[in-house]
């Protein structure tokens, strides 16, 4: 595994890690990350090689049942494979531990096979799956208890 670093806060990194992975067809602006933290706890997590952002996960509030959303999250495509996603879904659960959630809810599409994959691996379950158009793009929910 490669070096790198974790730091939390850093949503301007974040955001631009995002409009660099080729697997979001449409990545969220700046205006809409804003909208969905502004004034509810959240988490965001930027991963750096050196100084240069290579992966991100940001995670917030969405719900009052004591869970916390796993909103977006993704490493750049030369960085995959080494751990860093998992290391950042490691940091998401502590602090999720440490800030007395239960559990922690996601969404991805079953296109993102990887995402899934992954997810599986570190213990979420499927709790739905919506339908679209397209089976590649139907929504599948997941939850892991912590």
């Amino acid at each position: 595994m490669e070096n790198f670093f974790i730091h939390e806060g850093k949503l301007k990194d974040a955001v631009m890690v995002s409009f660099k992975i080729p697997d979001f067809e449409d990545p969220y602006e700046m205006p809409e990350y804003s909208k969905r933290l502004q004034g509810i706890s959240h988490h965001i997590l930027t991963a750096y090689d050196d100084h240069n952002p290579i992966a991100f996960k940001i995670g917030y509030q969405r719900y009052s049942d004591g869970s916390f959303y796993s909103w977006m999250g993704g490493v750049l495509p030369n960085y995959r494979r080494k751990g860093i996603a998992n290391n950042l879904a490691d940091h998401q659960d502590t602090w999720a531990k440490k800030n007395e959630y239960n559990s922690i809810r996601m969404q991805t599409r079953e296109k993102h096979k990887a995402m899934l994959a992954l997810a599986i691996n570190r213990g979420f379950q499927i709790t739905n799956r919506i339908e679209k158009t397209s089976s590649s793009n139907t929504l599948i929910w997941m939850n892991k208890p912590l």
